[in-house]
């Protein structure tokens, strides 16, 4: 009989051990599907960090662009203004013409 209660023991000492192994098997089953889609979304963020950083670059190099043309086009009005004012100064209507808001 003490035979048969150290099986019984030893077989509910078995089966308890079978049962965490199993818990622990699907707990590292859980985790590792965690860890792949933690990982996946990990890519999909790199990825779109690449482009945002393309995007980035590309809207500086327009920005660039924009700055440029427009410090052009300040420098030709600028000449033009220049050009105009010399005209009137060698016309003598300098002082003749009317500025805005004298009256």
């Amino acid at each position: 009989m003490a035979r048969k209660a150290a099986a019984a023991a030893m077989d509910g000492k078995s089966s308890e051990l079978a049962r965490a192994v199993a818990e622990a098997e699907a707990r590292e089953e859980r985790l590792q599907r965690e860890l792949e889609a933690a990982l996946a979304r990990v890519a999909v963020a790199e990825e779109a960090e690449e482009r945002l950083c393309v995007q980035l670059g590309e809207l500086e190099a327009e920005a660039m662009t924009q700055a440029m043309e427009y410090q052009q086009h300040v420098r030709a009005l600028s000449e033009r203004l220049a050009l105009m004012d010399g005209l009137l100064r060698s016309s003598g209507l300098h002082g003749a013409v009317v500025q805005p808001g004298l009256h």
